[in-house]
């Protein structure tokens, strides 16, 4: 069972100027970029019914650790690193560096009828 996808960006175009990456052509109807300090911890245990996550790790460090059926899984991830996390997945994140990521979601998390795709039960 595989909790946590490896995923890499569309293209990654290098020049003089820079980097130019492009993680995504569609497919994603939420998308998030989001700062995190260095000890903290996000996602607690979450998971989502109707969407998948993918992310894009800007620059930091974080471990992620999901669980599903009894399975754990626990990676790290740095600058560069995209990965996704499916439906119905548990997932928490330790930031072991300041972390700048962008995150994106199939579904996104707000319902239409107001509620939200997180999920703890």
């Amino acid at each position: 069972m595989e909790l946590i996808r490896i995923l890499t960006p569309d293209f990654v175009y290098p020049d003089d100027r820079g980097l130019l990456v492009q993680l995504c052509r569609g497919g994603y109807r939420q998308i998030n970029a989001v700062f995190t300090r260095k000890g903290a911890v996000r996602g607690n245990w979450h998971y989502h019914a109707h969407t998948d996550e993918a992310f894009f790790i800007l620059s930091g460090r974080i471990r992620l650790t999901a669980r599903k059926d009894g399975v754990t899984e626990e990676r790290e991830f740095t600058t560069g690193d995209m990965f996704l996390i499916p439906a119905n997945v548990r997932h928490t994140f330790v930031y072991l560096e300041d972390t700048y990521l962008v995150g994106m979601y199939t579904a996104g998390v707000e319902n239409p009828d107001g509620t939200k795709d997180i999920l703890t039960d």
